[in-house]
């Protein structure tokens, strides 16, 4: 049964998927051989500079899970110890609204949903497996955001907004990107919450060579969404467990991974270096929404800020954690207790996301605002809708 809101409802996290031309219907000739999708066996794959990625199972996404297959093992657990297909359960054929604005649109309206972020889902395959190859990340990122602009344009009728990829090896190509998106109307961009690769190695986006992107950001008054994604994470994972692997997010996991996962390293990582390495103090107007990274690394990041300002305050421009709730928002889980991380860090700061129509999220979008009974219904309201209409200056 879908809910109803007597009020706007803004989702933050809902996903497109992609078509199997995305990436190479506007790449460049000298890039051809970079990227395609190939018939491996029988099914198709993603071949990237001649390695077949299984990352995502089946990159065309004729056949997926159906949206929320997994809500109850997300917030039941797991008891009868289920592997992944019979958690999964029976796959379904995409219908016309997962691949295209029109249609899900319609979807949209029959959900309840009044407007909605919508972020890619297998264009998180290409920066960490391109991380040696700055130049044709660059030319397969820009060749992607032609084709999210031909297929879903930038803003769709005010109400779905199309997130672009800004990759940042190269911060001249990035600059020139992001002036693209933000000619053709973007309202928000995704950048990765991770560190940024070059040929010498990696380095984190909040150091001060990105201060000329970051100030265009500033200056075009963009919001910054940070999807989670292929954060480069399995290279840490696999020097403890001596493998030489590439994420495989739609697989059984170790132990080991599930535990680090659950602990958010990634989003913290990232989060910590925006504030610590002054990124957000040198630009303290940056709107920043970590999307799909859930909320369990917020008060061990604001703990240790605390307690490394109380001790080392010249460390900081300001206090840090003011920085954090100044210029980042929050998107728990359904799971998790958005509640409970409330009561400790306001309203202002939280927005919903329902990850449509994702197997991890929810089958019905709306049915997050259960999880926030017991909050005054200003505050519901706030994070079911004006939070992120705020965040993106469309109120």
């Amino acid at each position: 049964m879908q809910h109803r809101l007597d009020y706007p409802v803004f989702d933050a996290d809902n996903h497109m998927y992609e078509q199997a031309d995305a990436f190479t219907r506007y790449l460049p000739d000298e890039f051809k051989q970079v990227i395609r999708i190939a018939n491996v066996n029988g099914r198709d794959k993603v071949v990237i500079k001649g390695t077949i990625s299984e990352y995502i199972p089946n990159p065309t996404f004729s056949v997926v899970a159906k949206p929320g297959a997994q809500e109850e093992y997300f917030k039941h657990g797991n008891p009868e110890g289920k592997s992944r297909r019979e958690i999964l359960g029976e796959p379904m054929r995409s219908p016309d609204a997962f691949f295209r604005p029109e249609p899900r649109l319609k979807l949209m309206d029959e959900q309840g949903v009044d407007r909605a972020l919508m972020w890619p889902t297998l264009a998180s395959v290409l920066e960490e497996r391109l991380a040696k190859d700055p130049e044709a990340t660059h030319a397969i990122i820009h060749g992607f955001n032609r084709w999210m602009h031909e297929e879903w344009s930038f803003n769709y009728h005010d109400r779905i907004f199309a997130t672009p990829v800004i990759t940042l090896p190269i911060v001249d190509e990035a600059i020139r990107e992001l002036d693209w998106v933000a000619e053709r109307g973007a309202k928000i961009i995704l950048v990765r919450p991770a560190p940024v690769p070059n040929l010498k190695g990696y380095r984190s986006f909040a150091l001060p060579e990105f201060d000329p992107f970051w100030a265009k950001v500033q200056e075009y008054d963009l919001t910054v969404g940070m999807h989670s994604s292929d954060d480069g994470m399995t290279r840490y994972y696999n020097q403890w467990e001596g493998h030489y692997d590439e994420m495989l997010p739609f697989v059984n996991t170790t132990a080991f991974q599930d535990v680090q996962h659950l602990m958010s390293r990634g989003i913290f990582d990232a989060m910590c270096s925006a504030v610590t390495h002054g990124m957000l103090s040198r630009f303290p107007r940056l709107r920043i929404v970590p999307v799909e990274n859930g909320s369990s690394w917020v008060l061990p990041l604001i703990n240790a800020l605390g307690h490394s300002y109380a001790k080392q305050p010249k460390l900081y421009q300001e206090d840090p954690v003011e920085v954090l709730k100044r210029n980042v928002w929050i998107h728990p889980f359904f799971e998790e207790d958005p509640v409970g991380l409330i009561k400790t860090i306001g309203t202002d700061k939280v927005v919903f996301g329902s990850d449509y129509p994702h197997p991890e999220g929810l089958a019905d979008p709306v049915s997050y605002a259960d999880q926030l009974r017991g909050l005054p219904d200003d505050d519901v309201k706030r994070i079911m809708g004006a939070n992120l209409a705020e965040a993106l200056k469309v109120a």
